[in-house]
């Protein structure tokens, strides 16, 4: 089952590569379905059982033009076109409550020497992850296309911690908000290393509603530090929690997506899956 998600997800991965670099052309089922060595009928059912959408309609959630629209579709500012999509807190409530309890130093003396650490493997529509957590809450959440390679950048960062493959409540709510049930995960809590601006950071981009896109000043604004879109960039791309902290949603202020941790092919079809669930 596992390697089967697996197969499917690089299936559907590549055919969005495909329709983003041939988005002007407009190619149609036949082409698609072909690229990924499935006939049409087959095509049409995967993609659509895997993001409640057509691959046509799914077209335009992936293209560049659908995130300058829902960034620039005013008169205003691109700061202010991104606020006015329902990012400055008066549009719908994020489906996660999350707390954010930042590590003492002492749990992270000599590389996590006090910290037991859960960890496992789990299949998702986006490929593997790595989930890891504490006692506290998950601590590490990162797409793991090869297991060993995961582990290693996991040990990395607690060097000295206590390891035992196992999965606990914290790692079960993370797999249902894979699965887009917010009623079943309105208490996913994280444990996290971080800065206080790192922090606040990864706190403002949780508020950024699903189906919605902020750029990096937009979210220095959001924590009133409107000169620091190159910090904001940097906690960006710090997070240590794939998915649940939404670093997938921050796109540059062109409105091009931008490079992304664990692909460019993965942000766009975590993008657009949130875009077309956002519509149903």
């Amino acid at each position: 089952m596992k390697e089967q998600n697996n197969i499917n997800f690089d299936r559907i991965a590549q055919a969005i590569g495909y329709l983003k670099d041939n988005f002007k052309d407009q190619p149609n089922l036949d082409e698609v379905a072909e690229k990924v060595h499935l006939s049409p009928f087959h095509f049409q059912k995967l993609f659509t059982d895997w993001a409640g959408v057509s691959p046509k309609k799914f077209l335009q959630y992936l293209s560049i033009e659908h995130a300058k629209k829902l960034l620039a579709n005013t008169s205003s500012t691109l700061t202010d076109a991104a606020f006015e999509t329902g990012l400055s807190g008066t549009g719908r409530l994020h489906d996660l409550f999350v707390t954010i309890e930042g590590m003492t130093p002492g749990e992270y003396k000599n590389g996590g020497e006090n910290l037991s650490i859960s960890y496992n493997f789990y299949a998702t529509a986006f490929g593997s992850i790595l989930a890891a957590s504490t006692a506290k809450g998950i601590c590490h959440l990162a797409f793991a296309d090869n297991e060993t390679d995961g582990l290693i950048v996991l040990k990395q960062k607690f060097p000295n911690a206590n390891y035992s493959k196992a999965t606990d409540m914290y790692q079960t709510e993370v797999l249902n908000a894979f699965l887009n049930e917010p009623s079943a995960t309105n208490a996913v809590k994280l444990h996290l290393k971080g800065t206080a601006f790192q922090l606040k950071v990864w706190e403002a981009l949780l508020n950024v509603p699903t189906g919605n896109l902020i750029t990096y000043g937009g979210l220095a604004h959001r924590i009133e530090s409107p000169k620091a879109s190159r910090a904001v960039g940097t906690a960006v791309g710090d997070n240590p929690v794939a998915f649940i902290i939404p670093c997938h949603r921050v796109i540059q202020a062109t409105g091009v997506m931008g490079n992304y941790h664990w692909g460019s092919n993965r942000k766009a079809a975590i993008i657009g899956w949130e875009s077309a669930k956002a519509q149903l």
